[in-house]
């Protein structure tokens, strides 16, 4: 690439970044305690935090139980007020803007409980415009055409007639984040929006989140425990480790620096950074020659993981114990006593194997 080149790539992004997003300087989170003085004293749970989420790019915030993050989405979000430092949306201080301005730049959607009363979903979504219908709160024809859009997005359309009241758990969750999005903010804040969903949703709206962010220049924030999901999709991560230190960068960034795996890692769980998923802690009590076709063998694998036994190599030399999985998928065993059995699926398989 060219010196030219170069520096129009740096001025595009450059310029991407100035026009939108949301950045701290110098940002402390924690909670306002009262000393015996009657004064009012800070307890810092995340301090000297220096962050940017960019327009047009999902970032994800991760971390342990208890290690901040709701506090911070929150304080980012203007709940709870920063310990010290400053936030800002698009370049203005999240301090200084008027409520008003900030309704219509900023939506959040978070894990509290939200009482709909006797709204039905779509009433519920359209509350999501109220900061652009001014007092009259009536909603013209491209605040309903927003409101259908966003229950689309997010595969809640067929729920648009239900009571509010009804709505499982996922589906609640589903409609509150159609509700920012027909907001039509710069920037999305999201606390575990996928607590509650299944896997293909869980996938489904993560996707949804990047896609929207990056068509619609958003800038957009979420809080999740799925981590795996999150490092495939994301385009930016905040990482809170266990000494409560944010580390930022792209997924791939933190996972060869090591801070995933030592964020996360435990007694009985590791993440490997080539697969980019976190395995169980196993000491193999035995070594098994297996022989089956490439489709099968890591199937096998996990199988025979879970009893304590791993696939022997070239390195590691079985102990007398084989499977052979033959062209008519019929699996066979063969002890440490040399006595071979024949199973039947993998069920089969593992209960033999626990009784070698």
């Amino acid at each position: 690439m060219t010196d030219t080149m170069n520096e129009a790539v740096t001025d595009a992004i450059g310029g991407a970044d100035r026009a939108g997003g949301l950045s701290t300087q110098g940002l402390a989170v924690g909670y306002r305690t009262r000393s015996g003085s009657g004064r009012r004293a800070g307890q810092a749970v995340l301090s000297g935090l220096g962050l940017r989420a960019r327009a047009g790019e999902l970032t994800v915030l991760l971390g342990p139980n208890g290690a901040g993050k709701s506090t911070l989405l929150r304080t980012l979000c203007g709940l709870l007020p920063p310990l010290g430092g400053s936030i800002r949306i698009g370049g203005d201080d999240l301090a200084r803007t008027p409520p008003t301005t900030l309704a219509r730049r900023l939506a959040v959607v978070l894990t509290d409980r939200v009482d709909a009363g006797l709204l039905s979903v779509r009433e519920l979504t359209g509350l999501g415009r109220h900061p652009h219908t001014g007092f009259t709160g009536r909603l013209t024809a491209a605040d309903h055409a927003a409101v259908e859009w966003s229950l689309k997005a997010v595969g809640a359309h067929h729920l648009a007639d239900r009571p509010a009241a009804e709505l499982s758990d996922g589906e609640r969750q589903r409609v509150l984040t159609a509700r920012a999005l027909a907001q039509e903010p710069e920037v999305v804040l999201l606390d575990e929006p996928t607590a509650f969903l299944d896997v293909p949703s869980r996938v489904a709206l993560t996707v949804l989140l990047r896609d929207l962010a990056r068509d619609k220049g958003l800038t957009v924030v979420v809080s999740t425990h799925d981590l795996e999901l999150a490092l495939r999709v994301a385009d930016a991560v905040w990482l809170v480790d266990r000494d409560r230190h944010v580390h930022t960068g792209a997924p791939e960034d933190l996972i060869r620096a090591g801070a995933v795996g030592a964020a996360f890692d435990a007694d009985h769980l590791a993440f490997d950074p080539a697969s980019g998923t976190f395995g169980l802690r196993r000491t193999a009590r035995a070594d098994v020659a297996v022989d089956a076709p490439a489709d099968v063998l890591p199937l096998l694998e996990r199988a025979l993981a879970r009893e304590g036994l791993a696939v022997a190599d070239a390195s590691r030399p079985a102990a007398g114990m084989s499977v052979s999985w033959d062209s008519a998928g019929r699996l066979s065993l063969t002890g440490p006593d040399g006595r071979a059995v024949h199973v039947r699926g993998f069920h089969e398989l593992t209960r033999t194997v626990r009784a070698w």
